[in-house]
């Protein structure tokens, strides 16, 4: 009878409980990183200027929307060549890549937002663009039938608009924790099942040998004379 306590092989997470560590490890690596970003970032600080196309006498009122949207598309381009980054004393290139132009779709209005790691800097920009738009809608107002006109002036931005160190923390171990989740989940399961495979075969060649053991050998028949 075989009285051997067989082995139970335990899961594989459970076998090897320090490849969970990656998990909190990924989590806090996250948020120290999140949060140095945001503690040595420079804050930026955003102002908006909003202007409105309005039909010339004896135009398609229709057509003022049509035209928002147009020069929404191309408004830091008629900024650069204007003197919008005269006025705003910043480079052409700073120009294009601080300021951004929206446009609505149920009103011939443009949004005009700079971005800058000075407040009244925003402001010069954004202010300096909505005017190059007003000036060169005034030289082709004949050929247009539409010009633009200043709807609303910047205002200076009291409070950045860029995360905070608290906030980059939290979207760092956010992001932390779920590339470490991915990890375990991707990591590959070829030493697991290797490793589970070998047990397997320890614990049948142990119970295959207790049984050999267990059932005696047959015993050699015995001799007997033949009769004459």
């Amino acid at each position: 009878m075989n009285t051997t306590p067989r082995r139970t092989l335990l899961p594989a997470g459970l076998r090897t409980p320090g490849r969970w560590a990656v998990l909190p490890a990924a989590v806090l690596a996250g948020a120290v990183l999140g949060g140095g970003y945001g503690a040595l970032k420079t804050p930026q600080y955003a102002a908006t200027s909003y202007v409105i196309v309005v039909p010339a006498e004896k135009s398609d009122p229709a057509a003022a929307l049509g035209f928002a949207q147009a020069y929404g598309r191309v408004a830091t381009d008629i900024a650069v060549t204007g003197d919008a980054q005269v006025w705003a004393g910043v480079t052409a290139d700073t120009l294009r890549k601080s300021v951004q132009a929206a446009t609505s779709p149920d009103a011939p209005m443009i949004s005009i937002t700079a971005k800058s790691e000075k407040p009244a800097k925003a402001v010069s920009m954004a202010d300096g663009v909505a005017r190059a738009l007003v000036l060169n809608s005034t030289h082709v107002a004949g050929s247009t039938g539409v010009k633009v006109v200043q709807f609303s002036r910047a205002t200076k931005p009291v409070a950045p608009v860029s995360p905070s160190a608290p906030l980059s923390a939290l979207v760092g171990g956010c992001a932390g924790g779920l590339l470490g989740g991915l990890a375990l989940l991707v990591r590959p399961k070829r030493a697991t099942t290797r490793g589970e495979a070998r047990h397997s075969r320890q614990a049948a060649a142990t119970s295959g040998a207790t049984s050999s053991a267990a059932v005696p050998a047959p015993a050699a028949a015995a001799h007997q004379p033949e009769a004459v």
